[in-house]
């Protein structure tokens, strides 16, 4: 199915600023970037279970220039999450001029580049730029979809579903 990119995006970004400053994401970057494109769309995308895994699927390392606007962002993110160390990923979403919001401690927006000097977890280690794909890559094989689940719960329910944590 094929969704209209603009009317996605335009959704997606007021839904993630919608979210500034909340910590209901905390630890959970990937479920608030598809938590974002999805519920205000009533779309249902599919990509990887971490950040990591989803930046391979959609090929992020072969954009490396300045992310434009509505464009995932990834970066490797290594750290211990439910006994395992490795690359979890981090991802944000591009508002365009440079700038991504993403969840960290909390939903905020930075400069993409910036991220890389944020302080990491204890464990953890910084964040390394990886790339970006357009948002229109990431709705490839989207399907409508209808939610009803309040998204941070739900995101809180996945991880302890797919991690056991």
């Amino acid at each position: 199915m094929s969704f209209d990119v603009e009317t996605c995006s335009a959704n997606t970004v007021a839904w993630a600023l919608g979210h500034e400053g909340s910590s209901e994401y905390a630890t959970r970057c990937l479920a608030f970037v598809e938590d974002a494109i999805e519920r205000s769309n009533d779309l249902e995308m599919f990509g990887g279970d971490d950040a990591a895994e989803s930046a391979r699927l959609y090929g992020a390392s072969a954009n490396t220039g300045v992310p434009p606007a509505d464009a995932l962002v990834f970066y490797e993110s290594v750290g211990e999450l439910f006994g395992e160390r490795r690359d979890w990923g981090h991802v944000a979403l591009s508002l365009g001029d440079g700038r991504v919001v993403h969840a960290w401690d909390r939903v905020r927006v930075d400069e993409y580049r910036a991220l890389e000097a944020l302080t990491p977890a204890p464990g953890w280690e910084p964040l390394r730029w990886v790339g970006w794909v357009p948002l229109s890559r990431a709705l490839e094989g989207g399907r409508p979809r209808t939610w009803d689940e309040d998204p941070a719960a739900a995101a809180a329910r996945m991880q302890a579903e797919r991690f056991g944590g």
